[in-house]
């Protein structure tokens, strides 16, 4: 399968692909699944398999996505989250993780700003 088309714009198609190159990751490498979503949705939900199980065959990893309406978005997010995935098995640091660490320097900032504002307010 060439590279396939999402529900997306195609800058993140091609980010996609782009992606997946520099992993070494291919689209022959990854088994698709279609299953159903669980949560709230009602009648479409229970009718229809949006959900998107993709598993990355030589390393076994695997990822899911349900929080769309639409299967082929689905299928976009869930190849998205399987290479954040395969990116921290490999060692790499990914753009969520320097997010998440971005976060928690500011976190520790703010208390040790707030520590060191309360020592100046305590009466000797």
């Amino acid at each position: 399968m060439a590279n396939p088309l999402f529900a997306v714009s195609d800058q993140k198609n091609r980010w996609l692909v782009s992606r997946m190159a520099e992993l070494g990751v291919k689209e022959e490498e990854l088994e698709e699944q279609f299953v159903r979503a669980s949560g709230r949705g009602g009648q479409h939900l229970n009718k229809t398999s949006s959900a998107v199980q993709v598993r990355h065959l030589p390393t076994g990893i695997e990822a899911r996505c349900g929080r769309e309406r639409s299967q082929s978005l689905n299928r976009f997010l869930a190849r998205r989250e399987l290479l954040e995935k395969i990116a921290r098995h490999l060692g790499l640091v990914t753009e969520q993780d320097r997010e998440l660490a971005r976060i928690r320097k500011q976190k520790s900032r703010r208390s040790r700003r707030s520590a060191a504002k309360q020592q100046t307010n305590k009466i000797p």
